[in-house]
Parts: structure tokens; sequence; C-alpha cells
């Protein structure tokens, strides 16, 4: 069995009867939404409260994920769960996994994932509804945090694969904003050249489509640290373009 603690989680987990893999799997919690059946096991999601420490516990049986380095599969919190470690490594915002465990039951095979709970801080899709009552300054902050943690993720060389305004997460700092990522499931090595970052940066426009045309370009020269005329910007656009028009020619 592969296991992780948090030091600054264990203690608490210790309290409450839940340092060990069984004990979590054995609590008796509400799921927060519909078991993921899709890989012929299931994964689900609950909250757990421990005082004034909030977690996401997930638990799954057999949902496993295949890789040359795991022709036999692996679960895919084993996955995530390294991608959460890497992320802290590299400085990358991003959700803290408290726990970790995996093991074999029977031919079963299970996982645990505990990650903490992001209270205060707002997915970018809530953002997204009513963003034009949005003040301009609030509109303009939370297009630089978007920026800046995209511009991070890249500069560190890694691709989120699914940067979804869902997957971003932000809170107010003073007068910014500071962002961060969870899903980290399907993250991999950025791979040299534009293309990789185009792919992340499409996502996330195609499904932030309430932004402004100067919005897009605020966010661009954002990322890029360029003004927002620079012609540098168009470029990008039209590469982001591209990519939309291919994966519409392909559905």
């Amino acid at each position: 069995m592969s296991e992780f603690f948090s030091v600054a989680d264990r203690l608490l987990l210790d309290m409450h009867g839940l340092a060990s893999f069984d004990a979590l799997w054995a609590v008796q919690l509400d799921s927060v939404d519909m078991p993921n059946t899709s890989r012929g096991g299931w994964s689900s999601v609950f909250r757990l409260e421990l005082g004034d420490t909030t977690y996401y516990l997930k638990r799954q049986s057999n949902y496993l994920t295949h890789s040359l380095r795991h022709p036999f599969g692996e679960p895919t919190f084993a996955c995530e769960f390294r991608n959460i470690q890497r992320y802290q490594r590299l400085g990358i915002p991003a959700l803290q996994a408290a726990y970790f465990g995996a093991r074999r039951v029977a031919g079963e095979h299970r996982a645990i994932l505990l990650t903490r709970a992001l209270d205060g801080w707002r997915d970018l899709d809530s953002w997204l509804i009513g963003w034009s009552e949005q003040p301009l300054a609030t509109r303009a902050a939370v297009l630089r945090a978007c920026a800046e943690l995209a511009r991070t993720l890249h500069a560190a060389g890694q691709r989120h694969g699914c940067f979804y305004p869902k997957h971003i997460f932000l809170r107010p700092v003073g007068e910014r904003y500071e962002a961060c990522l969870i899903d980290l499931e399907k993250t991999r090595l950025l791979l040299p050249g534009r293309n990789d970052r185009i792919v992340d940066l499409e996502a996330l426009l195609r499904r932030a489509a309430t932004w402004s045309q100067n919005e897009v370009r605020q966010l661009l020269a954002g990322y890029l640290q360029r003004d927002e005329d620079d012609p540098l910007i168009d470029t990008w656009l039209e590469r982001i373009a591209g990519r939309r028009r291919s994966k519409q020619a392909r559905a």
C-alpha cells in the first residue's frame, strides 16, 4: 500500500479517529454528486467537516487509468496526487492534499484522496455568471489573476489539459485576486513550441465566451506580458481561433 499524510493535517485526522485508510474508507458521509462510473468502477466525492477545517474526501474502487508506466492500470487519484505534489514543488498554485492512500482488497483496487476544501474561493464559472455586472476594476483583477496563473503554469513546463473556468478558483487578496487550480489528473509536461499553451488557453476562452474581445486581449496581454496593442497578441488570437476551427471540424 502507498500512503501519504500531510504533516499539517495528520494530527487533526488523528484527533477524529480518521488517520488511517480504513477509517477514511468507512466514515459515513453524503456524496456531493452522483458517483462516476465511466471506467468500469466507481469514484465519488464527499465533504468532510472537522471542526473549523473542511476537506473533500474522494474514494474510488477499480476506477483506473492506463499508461505505458502502468499498463494494467492505476487509480486516477494516484495520478492526480502525483500532480498535486509536482505543482507544489514547482510553485504552481493548486489544491492541497491532506492524505492519499491506495490498496488492493480482495482483488478490488481502492484509492482515497483527501484535499483541503477551497472555502473562501470561488470558481471562475461562478464569476462569469453576471460578469457584465461586475465593476471594471474587479473584472480587470480577475483577468489578471487568470493570466498570471496560466503564465506560472506554463513557465513551470506544465500543461493542465482541462484549463476550464470550473477548475480555476479565485479569492480576493487586498485589491488583487489570486488564482489556483484543481482537477490535475490530465496534467502533463508542456511540449516545446506554442501548441500546448494554445490548447490550454483555447479551452479557457471557449468556455469564457462572456468575455469581450478587449477582455480577451487583456488576458493575453497579462499572459504574454505585453501591451494590449502588441501585434504578438493578434498572432496568438489567430492561433487560438485556428485551434477552435480545428476542433469544430473534428466534431
